[in-house]
């Protein structure tokens, strides 16, 4: 079974999973526990909370155990404004959390459903005429950290406006049901990390949209200055599907951090790609 939540305060999330409901028609739930709306199809149960998302670390509680992973239908804040559709893994490498979850602590990322949106987003961005709107992956960011299962933020960008639109709420609702009703089937793909590129690594989501590479955990060029041994083995063993290879932009990294890197994929078995 996916868990699908969202916060009711949020009007991108709000929209897209109404979109959702209207589609797929499920039946209203009483599996979700003190949520404020519940629906349940055939493989998914969706769920409205009154937090907002940064703070979902109660959803291992609030949900059915026999969900599987989390996928988290949420806005996207943008200073730039930058139209998009975005999809990302969550945690904090910093000593801070500034915007949920626990510092220097990671959620678990599940690659081949955040590959699977991505490319679904792309597709749909084209089908419903929204050709303008950056498809990307983020680096991981923000909580919530502490959840047992896999989950992965999908989000429309950057003000009220596109977080309102109801063609938004269409792309990305039919992203997200394209992969309900594939279920338990997701796409096989190569695990990888990611480090270096900007808060949207744009090398990194070009890469999965060309070929069969999927990322887990991305860690921007803002965060290397935290890159240890103890964050990479988080971005390691935080990650749904095990990891087949770490690619780094090399431009972001400095030698020591390269040696670490490689020190560790080595000491792994991991392939290591520069680019």
């Amino acid at each position: 079974m996916i868990g699908l939540a969202y916060s009711t305060r949020d009007p991108a999330g709000r929209g897209i999973a109404e979109y959702i409901i209207s589609r797929l028609k499920p039946l209203k739930s009483s599996l979700c526990k003190n949520s404020e709306v519940c629906f349940e199809g055939v493989n998914y149960v969706l769920a409205g909370f009154s937090e907002d998302v940064l703070y979902f670390d109660f959803l291992d509680e609030r949900l059915p155990s026999i969900v599987e992973f989390y996928i988290i239908l949420s806005r996207h804040s943008s200073e730039a404004g930058v139209k998009s559709y975005t999809v990302h893994a969550t945690g904090n490498f910093s000593t801070e959390a500034l915007y949920g979850g626990r510092p220097r602590e990671l959620g678990i990322a599940h690659p081949a459903v955040a590959f699977k949106l991505l490319r679904s987003l792309k597709s749909n961005s084209i089908e419903y005429n929204r050709a303008e709107y950056e498809v990307s992956y983020e680096a991981t960011h923000h909580g919530p950290t502490s959840l047992n299962k896999p989950l992965v933020f999908v989000e429309i960008g950057s003000s009220y406006s596109e977080w309102s639109d109801h063609v938004n709420h269409i792309a990305i609702g039919e992203s997200v049901i394209e992969l309900v009703e594939e279920y338990p089937n997701i796409v096989n793909c190569t695990s990888s990390i990611g480090i270096g590129g900007g808060h949207y690594p744009r090398k990194f989501t070009e890469i999965s949209l060309s070929e069969n590479v999927c990322f887990g955990h991305i860690m921007s060029k803002y965060a290397v200055i935290y890159l240890d041994l103890e964050a990479l083995n988080k971005m390691f063993t935080r990650t749904a599907i095990k990891p087949e290879q770490v690619i780094v932009e090399k431009k972001c990294t400095r030698r020591e951090h390269r040696q670490l890197i490689e020190e560790f994929s080595m000491r792994e078995g991991l392939t290591l790609k520069y680019i």
